[in-house]
């Protein structure tokens, strides 16, 4: 990676993915401005690696616009699969990316790179997904040489997907979302992060949309399957109909965390796999890890 002049600037630096590219980014020898509500020093960080902590919530004009100051280019990695008050959807991933990408503009910043998601579209009955199209939308209206980047569900050592599959094995039976025949193509979060790290450098590929997903292609079941192998648990799988998925979600609303969401169950309903003729790892030169080789790293 050719080191750019200026910082590179990660919103939501601190979350599941950004803590990553933090560190990809630095092992380059990148200068970093880590943006989000409560940044804080990585703990792998050493005194002299290029960090900077820029406080900065992406719902405020002002803290953005000064977070922009002399960043070379922009990372979008704010996530939010929960909304809670004054945290919708359509305030973090619509308003919050149309304000970073109309700012960045501003600010003479041209290199920006969107994270949505695999799936993103206008007509998704999920109003996560909808909200990550509309994202993708108001970034490009404001910057259309902007790159979107969608990745399929990431896993990685202290990830919430693999550990939470963990957690199932520990049940008499597991249930299943619908007989759990829904494919998804999980992908590293690391290989993600090097990805991103490639496409804010100054010879970034010509593409502008990627997906990325893992190099296999498995169901539900499957994936089950390989956890409760690696964790030597041996568990029945209880298919249960996703009406009774989408049920337990809406009482599970009132909760201020709710631990399964309406749009979890929407988005478990359909396969989240890459689709063909977008730019991914192979663009990239980017040769992405398996399942099956990650899980000893990823799982105790």
């Amino acid at each position: 990676m050719t080191r750019s002049d200026g910082e590179i600037l990660v919103f939501g630096g601190t979350g599941f993915l950004g803590r990553r590219l933090v560190r990809e980014l630095v092992e380059a020898g990148q200068g970093v401005r880590l943006a989000a509500r409560h940044p804080r020093r990585p703990d792998w960080a050493e005194p002299q690696d290029p960090i900077t902590l820029c406080p900065a919530d992406i719902r405020d004009e002002a803290a953005v616009a000064e977070a922009l100051v002399g960043a070379s280019a922009v990372i979008n990695a704010v996530s939010g699969y929960v909304e809670r008050r004054g945290a919708s959807f359509e305030t973090i991933h619509v308003e919050g990316a149309a304000r970073l990408a109309r700012l960045a503009r501003e600010a003479g910043i041209t290199r920006l790179v969107q994270l949505s998601g695999i799936g993103a579209r206008r007509d998704s009955p999920s109003a996560y997904v909808r909200a990550r199209a509309r994202g993708e939308a108001a970034v490009l209206e404001h910057l259309p040489k902007a790159i979107i980047l969608r990745p399929s569900v990431m896993f990685g050592a202290d990830d919430a997907f693999l550990h939470g599959l963990a957690r199932l094995t520990r049940l008499p039976a597991i249930p299943l979302f619908g007989a759990g025949e829904t494919r998804l193509q999980p992908v590293h979060v690391a290989d993600v992060a090097r990805a991103v790290a490639s496409l804010v450098d100054t010879a970034a590929p010509p593409r502008r949309l990627f997906e990325l997903g893992g190099p296999d292609v498995l169901s539900y079941r499957e994936i089950l399957a390989r956890v409760q192998a690696h964790c030597h648990t041996q568990r029945p799988l209880l298919p249960l109909p996703f009406w009774t998925w989408r049920a337990l979600a809406g009482l599970l609303a009132v909760l201020p965390n709710p631990p399964l969401t309406r749009d979890q169950v929407l988005l478990m309903a359909e396969d989240n796999l890459v689709t063909d003729g977008v730019g991914g790892f192979a663009d990239l030169g980017i040769t992405p890890r398996t399942l099956r080789d990650s899980l000893p790293l990823c799982l105790p």
